[in-house]
């Protein structure tokens, strides 16, 4: 994983944050692992923008909510989904985008995503606020 801070940045404050921003993305992907709705959209602020993986756009926790109690439940069934943090880069010090390498498992096979969580630090809280999730497609030789 790499990092960029800016440079009003602390050493301190940088490890603290990475640290959250981490628990963050480990909660995403447990939430998703273990189809729990509600434990996923604590993560989210209230204004927060979700575009899917298939390009649906949801705007505000309400959206989100109702798309992810939707289709989270029984949406994992037979495979899993794990999440590594590929880069940090903290826009200012309360702002961070989060790029992810996403990888689901299935008995068919894995596919790829590459997520981008843009992060708010809210009353000390890191939350998701403007996330893209993206399908990786890759080329045919064909």
């Amino acid at each position: 994983m790499t990092t960029t801070q800016p440079a009003s940045a602390t050493d301190l404050d940088h490890d603290h944050d990475l640290a959250a921003i981490r628990q963050v993305v480990a909660t995403v992907e447990h939430a998703q692992n273990h189809e729990l709705p509600d434990e996923f959209l604590a993560l989210f602020h209230a204004d927060a923008i979700w575009t899917t993986g298939h390009g649906k756009r949801l705007f505000g926790r309400d959206a989100i909510s109702a798309f992810t109690h939707q289709v989270l439940p029984g949406g994992m069934q037979g495979s899993t989904v794990t999440f590594e943090i590929e880069h940090v880069l903290f826009i200012r010090p309360d702002v961070a985008a989060v790029k992810i390498r996403q990888v689901y498992r299935t008995s068919d096979g894995t596919n790829a995503g590459s997520p981008l969580f843009v992060m708010a630090k809210e009353d000390g809280r890191w939350l998701l606020t403007a996330c893209q999730n993206t399908l990786v497609v890759e080329p045919s030789d064909g």
